[in-house]
C-alpha cells in the first residue's frame, strides 16, 4: 500500500508540479480560510477575504469586538454567511478565552490535544480542524476531502462509503507523519479531482489511468 500511494504521489507531482497551498499570507489567515471554505468555492472565499482585509478586521483582536451582522455582511460572497459569522466568532472567542488571543499558544498543544480542542468549537468539523492543523498550525495530519474520497475509491483503495477516519488512517498508517508531504499530497489531490476526476471522469488524459480500476 505504501508503494502504491507514493506511486500515485509521484505521478501527480510530475504531472502538475507543486502546489504551493495554503493560499495565504499568514496562519490567521488560513483558520479563516478554512472555515469560509466550507460548501463553497475558493473564488468566493477570496472575494470575503478581500472584504476582512480592506476593513481592517483580519485579525482575532479585531473579529473579537465586531458584530456578528456586521461581519456576516463582509464575508456575504462566502455564502452561508450568517452561519460562518458565527463559527468565525466562535473560534475568535475561544482563542482568546482560552489563550489570551495566541494561536502560538493554542498551537503549542500536542497534535491530539489540539485536533479534540478544534472539534470542540462550533462549525469546526473533522475537514476544518485537520486543514487548520496542517496548513496553519503545520502538523502532520493527513486532510481529508471529497475530492479525496472519489479519487481513491476510483482507484480501488477504497469504497466510496469509507468514512473519514478509514481514509485518513489509509494515508497516516502508509505514509511518513510529515507535514510537507501531507501538504503536497492533498493539495495534488484537489487539483486532480477539480481538473481530471470530476463526477464525470475525464480518463483520456489521466496522469493515473494506468493504477486506476474504474479506468480499467
Amino acid at each position: 500500500m505504501r508503494q502504491e500511494l507514493e506511486q500515485i504521489y509521484h505521478s501527480l507531482l510530475d504531472h502538475y508540479g507543486p502546489q504551493h497551498w495554503w493560499p495565504a499570507d499568514e496562519p490567521f489567515e488560513v483558520i479563516i480560510g478554512a472555515i469560509l471554505t466550507q460548501s463553497t468555492a475558493w473564488t468566493n472565499v477570496e472575494k470575503a477575504i478581500l472584504n476582512l482585509k480592506e476593513a481592517g478586521i483580519l485579525s482575532p483582536a479585531s473579529l473579537n469586538r465586531i458584530p456578528v451582522g456586521e461581519l456576516a455582511d463582509l464575508i456575504h460572497p462566502s455564502g452561508y454567511y450568517n452561519a460562518k459569522a458565527r463559527k468565525i466568532k466562535a473560534f475568535v472567542e475561544r482563542l482568546g478565552e482560552s489563550y489570551g488571543g495566541s494561536l502560538e499558544r493554542m498551537f503549542a498543544l500536542h497534535i491530539t490535544a489540539l485536533r479534540r480542542e478544534l472539534l470542540s468549537i462550533y462549525g469546526i468539523g473533522q475537514e476544518t480542524a485537520d486543514s487548520i492543523i496542517l496548513y496553519a498550525a503545520r502538523k502532520p495530519v493527513f486532510v481529508v476531502d471529497a475530492y479525496t474520497g472519489r479519487i481513491v475509491a476510483r482507484l480501488g483503495l477504497s469504497t466510496n462509503k469509507a468514512s473519514y477516519t478509514a481514509l485518513q488512517a489509509l494515508f497516516m498508517d502508509h505514509l511518513p507523519h510529515d507535514e510537507k508531504l501531507y501538504n503536497e499530497y492533498h493539495a495534488l489531490l484537489v487539483r486532480h479531482g477539480k481538473e481530471t476526476c470530476k463526477r464525470s471522469p475525464l480518463c483520456h488524459h489521466c496522469c493515473l489511468s494506468d493504477l486506476c480500476r474504474f479506468h480499467g
